[in-house]
């Protein structure tokens, strides 16, 4: 793990952005907690998806589904039999890897180390790997073959390599008996797709047409690893957009766009962002494709795009009984819609935005850690401060933290040095720091400091909202 990953982790903690949960307890593996700023953090990314996915589109409206489905969702879906990663022990210390992931990270080692020739056709057996009858005994003879050795405990003493399923599992009832298994879901999809009628019909859509929403899932990953990257329990945003078949791929492709433009609105580095087309295609897709950041751990996926064909509605027609069909009244005809998917992690958008903000400067002989986050995404948009405790400024301050509360969210801050107070607003990611002084008493006007910049202005207070909201307008990423 690098010494920016590092960073960023430690500054989460420090702040109020993530934290371990249970950490009195010696903390629960793969699971976070967010503080007060990772809260407004991620409240602000879900805001900016729904008003981009729903409000800013007539024909895509929203859901939100339980967490507990009907264990035959999960059989419909191939969640039971098919939602599996190949999984293989270290001998020497117990401990648990993915083998494809052993392996991809062997090659990205051979490519670090200037071996291109061989880390290609490496790469080239994985691929043929996984997309193999019997994936399992092809990544074991890679592992064997490349004499890959355990990360943790240098070992070359492996398990065969076997499929573990993903999925937790639970009970529902008093009693833990036969019949009363339940799934925490895997994934929020599924829930969009056994609701295809009970939410088109209501508000009277027709395709295309799509169903957006946001909520929590649940994997028993092997290996749960790299912060909020991956976890156990973690949060989507996904959208399914329902589409005449022989259109899905030209629908693939505009969606493809405007998530990719999405991402970049948030005021993440295009350089930081590319498509991944997907080597192995999973059962229900006909096309795939994710947007990856590279992060300080690598190019990691960010947003799946998939073509997902009718396998999920026939699916559920077939194991429910119940007509998935669509009838279209415009070409007189009757079918099974087709599914473009919109799948994004919000963990992992908050990751790549705590990535892609985080800066360091020397300043006057002393290191600035700054969050250069987009100032609508920022948790706090603006701090005030009163230059002393007396004279009158404390009211006034509290009289401008009042009225802007009005436009978004801001902070009052009264304690330590200025440095200190500009420095904790910079590691916060607040963009606009505002000073009440003994000047503004004569006239009315205070001191804003850009966080980007550094640089200062005198803005009369009646006037800071409108600074404010012109500020955020006219940001950009390059400043």
């Amino acid at each position: 793990m690098s010494d920016l990953f590092d960073k960023i982790v430690s500054l989460c903690k420090q702040r109020g952005f993530i934290f371990q949960s249970s950490e009195i307890y010696g903390g629960l593996s793969a699971t976070y907690d967010y503080g007060p700023l990772g809260v407004e953090l991620k409240r602000n990314v879900k805001d900016r998806w729904w008003e981009a996915m729903v409000y800013q589109h007539d024909d895509i409206v929203g859901l939100d589904a339980a967490i507990f489905m009907h264990p035959k969702t999960w059989e419909a879906s191939g969640h039971t039999e098919a939602f599996n990663d190949p999984l293989i022990d270290d001998k020497a210390s117990g401990n648990r890897y993915r083998a494809d992931e052993l392996i991809e990270d062997y090659i990205r080692g051979l490519r670090m180390d200037d071996e291109q020739e061989r880390a290609e056709a490496v790469h080239k057996r994985l691929v043929r790997a996984l997309n193999s009858d019997d994936t399992n005994d092809a990544l074991y003879a890679i592992i064997q073959d490349e004499e890959i050795r355990a990360p943790d405990s240098g070992a070359f003493d492996w398990t065969e390599v076997r499929q573990f399923n993903l999925m937790f599992e639970t009970h529902m009832g008093p009693l833990k008996e036969e019949g009363s298994e339940l799934f925490l879901r895997p994934e929020t999809a599924q829930g969009i797709f056994v609701n295809f009628h009970n939410v088109r019909e209501p508000v009277r859509k027709h395709v295309p047409f799509g169903i957006a929403q946001i909520g929590k899932a649940f994997r028993n990953e092997i290996v749960a690893r790299q912060f909020v990257f991956r976890m156990r329990e973690f949060e989507q945003m996904e959208m399914q957009y329902f589409v005449k078949p022989g259109t899905e791929l030209d629908r693939f492709a505009e969606w493809k766009q405007k998530r990719m433009d999405w991402h970049q609105s948030l005021g993440i580095r295009p350089s930081k962002l590319r498509f991944h087309e997907h080597e192995q295609l999973s059962h229900y897709a006909n096309a795939a494709e994710d947007i990856q950041y590279e992060f300080p751990i690598g190019w990691k996926e960010v947003e799946g795009i998939h073509s997902r064909t009718d396998f999920d509605l026939s699916r559920h027609q077939e194991y429910s009984g119940k007509k998935m069909t669509y009838y279209d009244p415009f070409e007189e005809e009757r079918y099974i819609p087709y599914v473009v998917e919109t799948s994004v992690g919000l963990d992992r958008t908050i990751l790549m935005l705590l990535s892609d903000a985080y800066y360091e400067e020397e300043v006057r002989g002393d290191t600035r850690s700054v969050l250069r986050f987009h100032p609508e995404i920022a948790p706090t948009r603006a701090a005030i401060f009163p230059l002393v405790k007396k004279e009158g400024l404390p009211e006034i301050a509290h009289r401008i933290e009042d009225d802007l509360r009005d436009h978004f969210n801001v902070l009052y801050d009264e304690r330590g040095s200025m440095g200190k107070r500009y420095r904790r607003q910079d590691e916060a990611g607040t963009p606009f720091c505002i000073t009440v002084d003994f000047d503004t008493l004569d006239d009315q006007t205070v001191t804003v400091r850009d966080r980007d910049s550094m640089e200062q202005d005198r803005v009369a207070i009646d006037q800071l909202a409108t600074y404010i909201h012109d500020k955020t307008a006219t940001w950009s990423v390059d400043g």
